[in-house]
């Protein structure tokens, strides 16, 4: 009877591991959460002018950054640094985002290969855990 019970207790337990998500997956609610240190300057607003999160114009509407060519919103004015990543063939995605949004301006100097090259972007988001979070909060509402 006792063996029943741990063979039974391990299968939970195998059960409930095999079923919890990965130690290191993107947690999007808390993406959300950190989202509003992000809307003192972003927005995220559709292609029929619905606010999906609700901030700032200092920096571009982040509604279709996934994929997007860097620098490339419509009316809004980046760095030229920023324009010239975009023209290189920077395209928003995970890997990327996570070491921009750690150090804008560095970020745009490895990519660029230029020493002078500045982005506008002032926060910096340090954590990688953090940054992977609002990734995932970015990609729920974020695309088209």
């Amino acid at each position: 009877m006792h063996n029943l019970r741990v063979i039974a207790l391990s299968a939970g337990l195998v059960a409930g591991l095999s079923a919890a998500p990965p130690a290191d997956a993107a947690d999007a609610a808390r993406g959300e959460r950190l989202f509003r240190h992000c809307t003192a300057c972003h927005s995220v607003v559709d292609e029929t002018g619905t606010t999906l999160a609700r901030g700032g114009r200092t920096g571009p509407n982040l509604y279709g950054v996934i994929g997007r060519h860097a620098g490339s919103v419509p009316g809004f004015h980046y760095s030229p640094s920023m324009v010239a990543a975009g023209q290189r063939g920077l395209r928003w995605n995970e890997a990327d985002f996570l070491v921009y949004v750690k150090d804008a301006t560095a970020f745009l100097r490895d990519y660029l290969d230029d020493p002078e090259a500045r982005g506008k972007m002032a926060y910096k988001l340090r954590d990688t855990d953090k940054a992977r979070d609002v990734w995932a909060y970015l990609e729920r509402i974020a695309a088209p």
